[in-house]
């Protein structure tokens, strides 16, 4: 049988998601604390995001914090904390540089209002960036997401802006803290576990998806280049059959 031929990047993912797994495991192999980790994985975003525009992805999403890890150790979690605060920090200027968008999607409420300021600021000053558009969620969960948006629609009915008989699937999106970006076309999961973790539960449902053993640390460019060459192989028919 002959193999599938490579499709040309243009039909390769315009949105490619990734939940950033495995820089605990990382570390503890290592012999040393987890924090050291996810130190070593915030380091690896910067690879990937600047290996988008020669692979044509447009967008990239990663998951960078949970509404769920709020239940890890207090110090891991002001551990974290700390490590976005020096991210954005750090990274400001380059994202700048290199003309990438940045986004933050998830409930803000309950993060410091110096990292929410933060966030904020780094949003500002890369508003203008059009090359890459980098979204990180933050105390993100896909349900959290979903409920915060009917909220949104609830009031909008109440409010007589909304007719609750024009109310559709397509209606919901726009409440979605994704409500500006596509779909994802693919999403990614490191370091060996093979489920979805609550991450853009709505708008991954037509979205491929790669489980890979790969821990985040380890993720190179180059093993980001294949999974996003591999996925002009696939065969997206969106519950249709092919011709």
């Amino acid at each position: 049988m002959a193999q599938p031929q490579p499709k040309a990047k243009d039909d390769g993912p315009r949105h490619v998601a990734i939940i950033m797994d495995g820089n605990g495991r990382w570390a503890t192999q290592r012999g040393r604390p987890r924090l050291f980790g996810h130190q070593a994985g915030a380091r690896r975003v910067r690879e990937i995001v600047e290996a988008c525009p020669d692979l044509g992805v447009d967008y990239l999403t990663v998951f960078a914090f949970s509404t769920e890890n709020w239940k890890r150790t207090q110090s891991e979690v002001a551990g974290l904390m700390n490590l976005f605060r020096r991210y954005i920090t750090r990274e400001a200027k380059s994202l700048k540089a290199n003309d990438v968008c940045v986004r933050f999607i998830g409930d803000r409420v309950r993060l410091d209002q110096k990292l929410v300021s933060m966030m904020d600021e780094l949003e500002a000053l890369t508003a203008n960036c059009k090359t890459v558009n980098l979204t990180i969620a933050i105390n993100y969960g896909g349900r959290d997401e979903v409920a915060r948006a009917t909220k949104r629609l609830a009031r909008d009915v109440a409010d007589g802006k909304l007719d609750p008989d024009a109310v559709d699937e397509e209606t919901l999106p726009k409440y979605l803290d994704t409500c500006v970006l596509p779909d994802p076309d693919l999403v990614i999961r490191t370091s060996g576990e093979a489920r979805i973790s609550n991450f853009l539960l709505w708008q991954s449902a037509y979205a491929e998806y790669e489980f890979i053993d790969t821990l985040w640390p380890d993720f190179t460019a180059e093993e980001f280049s294949t999974l996003v060459e591999g996925f002009g192989t696939r065969d997206r028919r969106f519950g249709a059959v092919s011709a």
